[in-house]
């Protein structure tokens, strides 16, 4: 292997946002297309008060999820029928291919650092309309 085709480590500074599939904005981070990585994905989100993603799961990829800031509900289940809320600090495991939907139940900005171990950003990402409606109205 030659110098030019050895992997070697790259930062991703402050970059831009995009608008995931999942109703939400994410600062870009680590990523096949940011820093062509091969078995991880992370990058940070920020839901605003009120603010609920669209119910969908990640298809074969486990996700961690690390709240940096404010607090956040997170329904899961076949039929979002299970929640769990989180504050600054605390971290959540959501295992490959199970439902869920985040949203902000607090008044401030909540933030999260978020991984998976897709190293695509949008990929593994499945929308479940059919489950939206079974959630009782956003705060």
């Amino acid at each position: 292997m030659d110098a030019s085709s050895k992997p070697t480590c790259k930062v991703v500074r402050r970059a831009d946002t995009y608008g995931g599939k999942q109703g939400l904005t994410y600062t870009k981070g680590i990523s096949t297309q940011s820093v062509g990585s091969t078995g991880i994905c992370m990058h940070v989100v920020t839901i605003p008060p009120g603010g609920r993603a669209k119910a969908h799961l990640h298809e074969a990829h486990e996700t961690a999820v690390y709240i940096l800031s404010g607090v956040s509900r997170t329904w899961f289940g076949d039929r979002l029928e299970q929640f769990t809320d989180m504050v600054a600090g605390e971290m959540m495991y959501i295992p490959a291919g199970v439902p869920h939907v985040p949203e902000n139940i607090g008044s401030e900005p909540c933030t999260a650092v978020i991984a998976r171990t897709d190293p695509n950003e949008q990929e593994s990402v499945v929308l479940l309309p059919e489950l939206d409606a079974v959630l009782p109205a956003a705060n």
